[in-house]
């Protein structure tokens, strides 16, 4: 089966539900300029990945060349995915590929995409129809095939036929397009907006008439891929729809450490705020070693009266190895108590079915103890599965108060640089706004990765924002200056402190 697939507008998160299934089934994927590159991660790791990307004078395959290789690899008995930008039969010549397939006696499905011509507009704050203002609409290419020798465009019924143009691939014709408009008899009045790379941080938007709008996108520089909306609709930017562009962190890049596995909340959450999140997991979770001492530990489960829970990680590596055994957290003693630092450490534990006893209001060891209150620790055995290599104070804190302390490790974090040169090369060139650090541990890899000297240089002139005290102190001490600190030592308070240092700077946003 052959899916000619719309890969939508820029934004990864308009991609459809079909689109993703596709993804998963596909031996190869080929894939044009235009297809946001995060949608490469929903094909299978073996999957081929084919570029065939079309830049404006510079086609890196003709589409003569790519109808063939979906005809090779259908025939080849492959399943393919052809992921195309947009819509796959609006102005993306899906329907060239689709009869190839079919003259090929090809299988084939199209599954549609959200096309740029919607999307962009809303991402802009222009409804591309409203009542009382626009009840029609129209779609109108900018660039006609070059070897047909005349336009197919009647300007003159455009004008008059339809209250909304949008023209996709017109930048480079916009003088010409706005003076046939104003020949045709459309008003030099009438608003006009050209939207650059919409739906993603780098959208910029241009507004003007057919009378000047042309001078102004020169003025601006701003160069294709960009969509045109000619009609009143495009008044309605200016009473405030346009949302998408008022996000706090709007045009704003940030670099997040965080491992992978556990990136997803603080990426998403940069990004709900207009972000642009790079992902660089300076750690990778990995298992322990040796699961020895943490079998041992819970083979001894009953003899526990108190377990702390420092991590989210550490909570899951734990239930992983309890379900190895055929167990979850009910195995603990019905009088033992559990104790996690942090909330989000918490809402894990109560997620898996466990009360949560205690909660430091500040999470550091010393607040536990406190948290521990009038509890006697001495003579208490107390279990702390936790990272391999981690601060020693709170195991200390707890055998200073009488308890008997056995931490065995339950998940190591492994340093990685995948992503390094990249990172590098965008840091360098000042691409970066921002970048996070999570915990010391991420300090410590990113420092691992690049060189304390190489570190200090890439963030010379990028800010730093750490989740906590503990992890500032660790950057300060590696020779980084710190900008923010988290003053709620949790992703929600690091997501605050670097809106807080970020979206009162206009400099460079959206740049």
């Amino acid at each position: 089966m052959i899916y000619l697939v719309g890969s939508g507008p820029g934004d990864p998160g308009l991609f459809t539900v079909k689109g993703v299934r596709c993804m998963g089934e596909a031996d190869v994927v080929v894939y044009d300029r235009l297809a946001p590159e995060a949608l490469l991660g929903y094909a299978r790791p073996e999957a081929e990945r084919i570029y065939v990307g079309k830049k404006p004078g510079n086609p890196t395959m003709s589409q003569e060349e790519i109808n063939a290789l979906l005809v090779e690899k259908g025939r080849a008995g492959m399943t393919v995915v052809r992921l195309k930008g947009g819509d796959p039969y609006i102005f993306g010549r899906g329907g060239e590929e689709a009869l190839a397939l079919k003259s090929a006696g090809l299988p084939f499905e199209v599954v549609p995409g959200v096309t740029s011509g919607v999307a962009v507009p809303a991402y802009a704050g222009i409804p591309v129809t409203h009542r009382n203002v626009s009840t029609s609409l129209a779609f109108v290419t900018g660039h006609e095939d070059p070897t047909k020798g005349r336009t197919n465009v009647d300007w003159k019924k455009l004008a008059n036929g339809a209250d909304t143009l949008v023209l996709y691939m017109g930048v480079g014709r916009l003088q010409e397009i706005s003076t046939g408009l104003i020949a045709a008899g459309k008003s030099q009045d009438t608003p006009v907006a050209c939207v650059r790379w919409g739906t993603v941080p780098e959208q910029r938007t241009v507004t003007g008439t057919l009378q000047d709008i042309a001078d102004r996108v020169a003025e601006a520089g701003l160069k294709p891929p960009a969509i045109i909306v000619v009609g009143e609709v495009v008044a309605l930017r200016e009473a405030g729809l346009d949302w998408y562009e008022r996000r706090p962190l709007f045009g704003r890049r940030v670099v997040v450490t965080r491992a992978r596995a556990q990136a997803g909340e603080l990426s998403t959450e940069l990004e709900r705020l207009g972000a642009e999140v790079h992902e660089f997991p300076t750690i990778e979770i990995s298992p322990p070693e040796d699961f020895g001492p943490l079998d041992a530990a819970i083979h001894d489960l009953d003899s526990f009266g108190l377990v702390v829970f420092t991590s989210v990680n550490g909570v899951e590596a734990f239930l992983k190895r309890l379900r190895h055994y055929g167990l979850d957290l009910r195995a603990l003693p019905q009088d033992a108590k559990v104790a996690a630092i942090g909330p989000a450490t918490a809402e894990r534990i109560r997620e898996a079915g466990l009360r949560v006893d205690v909660v430091p209001e500040e999470y550091r060891a010393e607040a536990l103890i406190e948290a521990l209150g009038t509890r006697s620790l001495a003579g208490e055995r107390v279990l702390l599965p936790r990272a391999k290599v981690a601060r020693e104070i709170l195991p200390e804190k707890l055998r200073e108060a009488g308890a008997e302390v056995v931490v065995p490790p339950a998940y190591e974090s492994v340093p990685s640089a995948d992503g390094k040169e990249a990172l590098s090369l965008r840091l360098q060139s000042g691409e970066m706004d921002c970048v996070t650090f999570t915990a010391s541990s991420t300090v410590e890899n990113f420092i691992g990765a690049f060189g304390a000297e190489e570190a200090a240089q890439l963030l010379a002139e990028t800010r730093v924002a750490c989740i906590g005290p503990i992890t500032a102190d660790a950057a300060r001490k590696r020779g980084l200056r710190v900008d923010a600190e988290a003053k709620e030592y949790t992703i929600p308070g690091l997501v605050e402190a670097v809106t807080g240092l970020l979206a009162a700077d206009p400099a460079n946003r959206g740049e």
